[in-house]
């Protein structure tokens, strides 16, 4: 597996997969992502912000994609019923992570958490943050297994709760 930064030419394939996660999270009774958002123009712009990046196997297909990016999440301001774990103002930060349906069980989600976590050491930060929904199962477990702590609960700002979750870098 490679990985490289997603172009405009992928973004068929990216709004596939989207559109496959956001049908298993509804069949799963999960209301992420079932409110129009993620959508072709926020991955557009991920694309055109060169912070989407894509998993790739030795011919090429997409298996991964997320938005990976340094800096402020203002939804992270505040956290209830816990704590985060550093008091970084300027951490990595990972969203709308995705996985192609031939992907499952391959590792490619965790292959992508580990670049992610080596993209953000080389800009300087000693943290990373991201959120799911409560009952995303899947993707806490998957951000568990990579070494992410589970701090609290962060509000969107349409009000939605979030697990909050970071990982200190070595």
């Amino acid at each position: 597996m490679k990985i490289r930064n997603a172009e405009l030419c992928d973004l068929p394939y990216l709004l596939e997969m989207l559109e496959n996660a956001k049908a298993s999270l509804r069949a799963l009774g999960i209301d992420q992502w079932q409110n129009g958002y993620p959508n072709e123009t926020t991955l557009r712009e991920d694309i055109q912000n060169r912070i989407c990046r894509v998993v790739i196997d030795d011919e090429n297909n997409i298996l991964a994609s997320a938005a990976v990016y340094v800096g402020d999440e203002p939804t992270y301001h505040e956290i209830y019923n816990g704590a985060w774990q550093t008091e970084n103002k300027i951490y990595g930060i990972v969203h709308r992570i995705m996985a192609a349906k031939s992907a499952k069980n391959r590792g490619a989600a965790s292959f992508l958490m580990t670049y992610c976590a080596k993209l953000s050491l080389e800009a300087g930060v000693t943290s990373m943050r991201c959120d799911t929904h409560p009952g995303n199962i899947i993707m806490q477990h998957t951000l568990e297994k990579n070494g992410y702590i589970r701090c609290g609960i962060i509000h969107l700002t349409d009000g939605a709760d979030r697990f909050a979750y970071e990982k200190v870098l070595k």
